[in-house]
């Protein structure tokens, strides 16, 4: 059973670090740690679990649709994800449960690497890191809490559904004008279309307010909208 967790208006880093989310921090950090140290060894190791839409497509290393997601471009890109999994993962925990939270993360992730491999069929470039699932988890936080504030790149409040649209429409535009940037926007953008069917078409039986509902039944708190947290 979770504890008891309560709610005040106040701005916070972080959410609440229930145990899902906390393994996969640990999980991705240990991951990063052994990618390191077999880089310095000069041991290949993002070829073979990065994602690579080609050698999916045509040489079928379906596990790189899993394995890609512990793997990162570097340090900040792994504090960066883990740290909007850390702000947003905890409340979706609870809404969903520890079981379903895992799942649901990892469909975004190895769903939005599906997607990736399918419109990027031919390249040899690796893809890496949670980003898709990430994304995937701000989709569900927009329809679990959609008029919760936060502050948009620390700067500007904004209601939590404006800014999934936002990214939404950012990473669409990105992916269609293909983007030169070295990240990998149809990953992100294929995170949140695999999220999206999953909680509205494919699992039509979840009950999103039924499940807010019971989050307010562990917080305690009926204006738990009200609260602000950072992005």
């Amino acid at each position: 059973m979770y504890e008891r967790y309560s709610y005040r208006p106040q701005f916070n880093f972080t959410g609440p670090m229930t145990p899902m989310v906390k393994k996969i921090i640990i999980a991705s950090i240990a991951v990063y740690v052994l990618q390191v140290i077999l880089q310095l060894q000069r041991i290949e190791f993002v070829s073979y679990l990065g994602l690579i839409p080609y050698q999916v497509m045509h040489n079928y290393f379906v596990y790189q649709l899993a394995s890609y997601m512990f793997l990162h471009g570097g340090l900040m890109h792994l504090i960066i994800n883990m740290f909007v999994l850390s702000m947003f993962g905890g409340e979706i925990e609870y809404a969903l449960g520890s079981k379903r939270f895992l799942f649901y993360y990892l469909l975004c992730g190895v769903g939005s690497g599906v997607v990736t491999s399918i419109f990027l069929s031919d390249s040899l470039i690796p893809v890496v890191g949670a980003s898709g699932a990430i994304y995937g988890l701000l989709l569900a936080y927009g329809l679990f809490f959609p008029n919760r504030m936060v502050l948009f790149m620390f700067l500007f409040p904004i209601k939590v559904k404006y800014m999934v649209v936002i990214f939404a429409f950012i990473e669409f535009m990105s992916t269609i004008n293909y983007s030169q940037d070295g990240i990998s926007h149809v990953t992100h953008l294929g995170g949140m279309i695999i999220g999206l069917m999953y909680l509205l078409w494919f699992r039509g039986n979840l009950n999103i307010r039924g499940m807010k509902k019971q989050l307010r039944k562990f917080t305690q708190d009926e204006d738990h909208d009200e609260h602000m947290t950072l992005h």
